[in-house]
């Protein structure tokens, strides 16, 4: 439709941002300087969208008006984001789109798709802002599949200010539900890096990790109750703060990436933007001392709102260090009360483990920390992330990124096992770095990025070598196949490792009695 602003088929964001040829030339002169990789100078175009050859259809649609079979729309929903779908994408790759693409207006037609799919024997595929990048939206090997797009559920129905909470419709994305949460003097607070086209559903289907780095650092930490329709009936939680009847329904759909429901609402805890905010950068002389620092800060009760930890190298690609020192991003805020003093005692545990800062800075309520300084280099390089890798495929590099968790106890070892595992993938030809992107009392998240040149054409290849070599590892060495970028299909083979048998079992028995003829979204999770 003119005037209608779209997507782009094959990259991060909107079409009219897609990368132009001089953009492409000045970051392929920015990574070989970064990086010092010997990139090959080669400048590829992508397959434009009119040259995609896209298998026909498979089935009929049903006569609803949401839904459709228009090359555009099943070609932007084949893939999520992860660097392998990047490049599929980028080359014209589209062996499996969805044979349909429903985008339904209210829960009475989702209920409709999914009477139709269940009749047909169609695969459901939930869909919010397409960001997954562990495959959790591609329809992979599934036979005909109807992608179910919740974007047009995109609004807040209702407010609670007393009990300061919202109803919030799946479909809709994170800068709105912030404008309009912002009306009222409200936030969610919750900012993935996937934010900017992320949405309600997909976080909670996927347990996004968000804003914050200590207590509330789940989406999990904001619900109240979900709604979600399955093929049996609806399922909704009582909305209550807290209660201790039996296994949570909440607690079954968080994390179901689609296959136990479709999530159509939520009523989630928000809270007065805050008024009072305070941060620093803190440098140490090495990751260990700073992991040493976030430990003890971690288990001081001070809660801090970022305490995210560089190690030298992603402190030097990304905040402007120089490769000789780790990087503590560390910041408090609250609506109520002052904060300074707080910091002020973490600064006094930073300074134990080696810690040196310069300036601090007070800020009112921004969307995230730190405006100036390395921090505000790290926070613009982590937002801009998405679309500078969009200029990978064309320029020839590789890149991937996994995150974890893992206990204090087991943390050293762990840390350098899967920077190991990682560098020994890339035999000798690229960089790995890490840091902790959340932290706990009894462990971190630590979230680890590879960067390498490509080898054109077997790019694949080199993101299968890599994601099966670190996986393995963070297995081996006892930590979780995922912290917060869930299962989907990527991780599956690992995340059957990871769990009990008898808890498998169980799941399998819930997606029998809610799906029986197992058409919402197969493969991810059982």
């Amino acid at each position: 439709m003119d005037g209608v602003r779209r997507r782009s088929h094959w990259a991060w964001g909107y079409a009219d941002e897609e990368p132009a040829a001089d953009e492409l030339a000045a970051t392929a002169e920015l990574m070989t300087a970064v990086t010092g990789f010997r990139l090959d100078g080669e400048i590829e175009e992508p397959v434009p969208l009119d040259a995609v050859e896209l298998p026909a259809p498979r089935v009929e649609p049903p006569p609803l008006e949401c839904c459709t079979t228009e090359p555009y729309a099943r070609i932007t929903h084949t893939y999520g984001q992860a660097y392998r779908d990047l490049v599929r994408a980028f080359r014209g790759r589209f062996d499996s789109p969805p044979d349909v693409v429903a985008r339904p207006r209210d829960e009475r037609e989702v209920m409709h798709v999914l009477e139709w799919a269940e009749n047909a024997g169609v695969a459901v595929v939930p869909y919010g802002g397409g960001t997954s990048v562990v495959g959790g939206v591609e329809p992979r090997d599934l036979g005909p599949v109807v992608s179910l797009d919740l974007t047009g559920l995109d609004q807040i129905l209702e407010i609670d200010p007393l009990s300061r909470a919202a109803r919030i419709q799946a479909g809709m994305l994170g800068p709105a539900i912030d404008r309009r949460l912002a009306e009222e003097g409200l936030t969610l607070r919750h900012y993935p890096q996937s934010y900017e086209l992320s949405t309600l559903g997909g976080w909670l289907a996927t347990r996004a990790g968000g804003h914050f780095a200590t207590l509330g650092t789940h989406i999990d930490d904001h619900v109240e109750s979900i709604r979600a329709v399955t093929p049996r009936g609806v399922w909704e939680s009582r909305r209550l703060p807290a209660s201790g009847a039996g296994v949570s329904p909440d607690r079954m759909l968080l994390g179901s990436e689609g296959a136990l429901g479709v999530i159509t609402e939520a009523w989630m805890r928000v809270r007065p933007r805050p008024d009072f905010r305070v941060s620093t950068t803190v440098t140490f002389p090495s990751f260990e001392r700073g992991a040493e620092a976030v430990l003890a800060i971690a288990q001081s009760g001070l809660h801090p709102s970022n305490c995210r930890l560089l190690d030298p190298t992603e402190a030097w690609l990304t905040s402007g260090g120089d490769g000789t020192y780790a990087l503590l991003m560390l910041a408090f805020e609250s609506a109520d009360h002052p904060v300074d003093a707080l910091l002020d005692r973490a600064l006094e545990l930073a300074r134990l483990c080696g810690g040196a800062w310069e300036e601090i800075q007070n800020g009112g309520g921004g969307g995230e920390h730190g405006t100036g300084g390395q921090g505000g280099a790290w926070r613009n390089a982590f937002l801009r992330m998405p679309y500078l890798r969009n200029a990978y495929p064309s320029i020839g590099l590789v890149a991937e990124t996994f995150e974890t968790a893992v206990t204090w106890d087991r943390f050293a070892a762990f840390h350098t096992a899967v920077i190991g595992a990682a560098r020994d993938a890339l035999h000798g030809g690229g960089i790995v770095t890490c840091r902790l992107a959340f932290a706990y009392p009894d462990g971190a998240a630590p979230y680890f990025t590879v960067l390498a040149p490509a080898r054109r054409g077997a790019e694949i290849e080199q993101w299968d070598a890599i994601k099966r070599a670190a996986s393995e590892a963070i297995l081996a060495a006892g930590g979780t196949i995922t912290h917060h970028h869930a299962v989907g299909r990527d991780h599956r083979p690992w995340y059957e490792r990871q769990r009990p048998e008898p808890f498998a079992a169980a799941l399998r028995g819930a997606k029998a009695a809610v799906d029986p003829a197992g058409i919402l979204n197969p493969g991810v999770l059982v």
